[in-house]
């Protein structure tokens, strides 16, 4: 199972694309009670271990192991939504806009 730190590298690797997302996204890690917060509001997205609790425009609950599939695109977000494996909470526009980022190379 990945952890947080994991992710973090990996969403970073991803960030140049991630930086137009203009919305403040958190990750919320199911098995682990971690969080990741992707920051896009800024110039540069900023991608850091967070609270559970801290404030989002969009909250994704989902494991570190589909979060990790989502990712790397092995793992559709809306498959994942529509069999439960992701749970969204906030704007689902945003987390469409993130699955579209995401799909990108």
């Amino acid at each position: 199972m990945p952890d947080a730190a994991s992710l973090i590298a990996s969403l970073e690797a991803r960030a140049g694309a991630l930086r137009r997302l203009g919305y403040r996204v958190r990750f919320d890690l199911t098995d682990t009670g971690e969080a990741i917060l992707l920051d896009g509001t800024g110039p540069a997205a900023v991608i850091t271990a967070t609270a559970p609790e801290t404030e989002a425009d969009t909250a994704l609950s989902l494991s570190a192991t589909d979060l990790e599939r989502l990712i790397a695109g092995r793992l559709s977000p809306m498959l994942a939504f529509s069999t439960g494996r992701l749970r969204i909470e906030g704007s689902k526009g945003v987390a469409m806009k993130l699955a579209g980022m995401l799909d990108e190379e």
